[in-house]
Parts: structure tokens; sequence; C-alpha cells
């Protein structure tokens, strides 16, 4: 299980995050919405360890995986860079490489792909391996429509295989629209909890 309890970061002054409680069901997809600023970044990497909430607790697994809303690549091939830290999966990184349509570029130089090419390669990387929480901070936004399917697809795949929690950030509604719930985020609160009204507690 996920949870948050009286969750707050404050930059230079300002609340960008304030959480009272979130509660996120082991195994449960989780869609964070919100405009630019909302807050939404800031959730995801307090999840995942890599920034400290300022107050509150936080309760997550240990076994993290999370894809920051930039991209980057590493040296080498895109096949190098999708094993990096599973070198034994080459079978499954060709079969990711060519479920997100990149299995003509395995061979070439990964930081001379496209910004759209280069987040799916991210994305790759991730899914290569298994995790109990996956944590994607705008993983479609340099995508045009097909390539956000075939996201969504790939992201399904991984679910059923793993039964994993996944929470991600996205403007994308084709993407949203296939979680179990939507959070809306404002001014780094809670605005709305899907059908749920804000504030109300989530049972895990």
């Amino acid at each position: 299980m996920v949870e948050l309890r009286s969750v707050k970061k404050i930059y230079k002054e300002r609340t960008v995050l304030d959480v009272p409680q979130l509660c996120i069901r082991d195994g449960e997809s989780v869609a964070l919405a919100g405009a630019n600023g909302s807050g939404k970044t800031t959730l995801l990497r307090i999840l995942a360890r890599v920034l400290r909430a300022d107050c509150g607790t936080v309760t997550a697994p240990d076994d993290v995986l999370y894809l920051p809303q930039h991209p980057y690549a590493f040296r080498g091939t895109v096949l190098d860079n999708v094993l990096i830290g599973a070198k034994e999966e080459r079978e499954k990184a060709r079969q990711l490489l060519e479920e997100l349509e990149l299995s003509a570029l395995a061979d070439k130089r990964a930081q001379s792909l496209s910004g759209g090419e280069l987040q799916k390669l991210a994305l790759c990387r991730v899914l290569i391996r298994p995790c109990a929480l996956l944590l994607l901070d705008e993983p479609t936004a340099a995508l045009d429509t097909r390539g956000t399917e075939l996201v969504r697809d790939a992201l399904a795949r991984y679910k059923t295989q793993t039964n994993c929690t996944l929470v991600f950030s996205t403007h994308a509604p084709q993407l949203a629209a296939k979680a179990d719930r939507l959070i809306l985020l404002r001014d780094g609160r809670i605005d709305a909890h899907g059908g749920t009204p804000a504030g109300t507690q989530e049972r895990p």
C-alpha cells in the first residue's frame, strides 16, 4: 500500500504540496492530472524518495522504479540503453523495442534519438525490470497519438505481468482513462479524487 499522511513540501515559503491523506491500494493504477505547477511532479518525486517531504509520513514499497519527466540517454546504442541493469534480458529488451516501435533503431546511437523516440526508449529501460511501485512523470508528453497508444498498451501489459502499483502524471486523456482512479491536483492540493469527493478517506 502507498499512503501519505499530512505530507507537505514548501519551496521558498510557498507550499507546493499539501496532502492531508492519500491511500493507494496495492495493484491500483492512479493517474495524476492538473495544470503545470499543480504538484504532480513533486508528489511523484516524494514517492520515489528523490525528494524529501518537509513534514508528514510516506509509506511506500522499497521496490520502486521512477521515470522522470525529462528522459535521457546513456552512451551506446538504443539496445545497450535498454539493457542497463538488465544484461541478461536481451530477448525481453528486443520485445519491448518492438512493442514501442523502436526495433529498427536498436543499433542506433541512443543520444541521436528524437524527443519522442527518447521518451519511448526511457520507458523501455524501466519496463524491462519488475517492481512493486512504478512512478511515471508525463510518460507521453513528447508523443503523438500513435505513440501514446503504444505506451498505454505497454503499461497495460506490464501491469498484468507484475501486478505493480502504478502512479503516473499525464495530460493525455486516453492514458488517464485507463487508470483505476483519477486524482486532480490544484495548487498542491487534491482537488478531486476520481468519483470520490476530495478529502474522503480511501480504504486500502
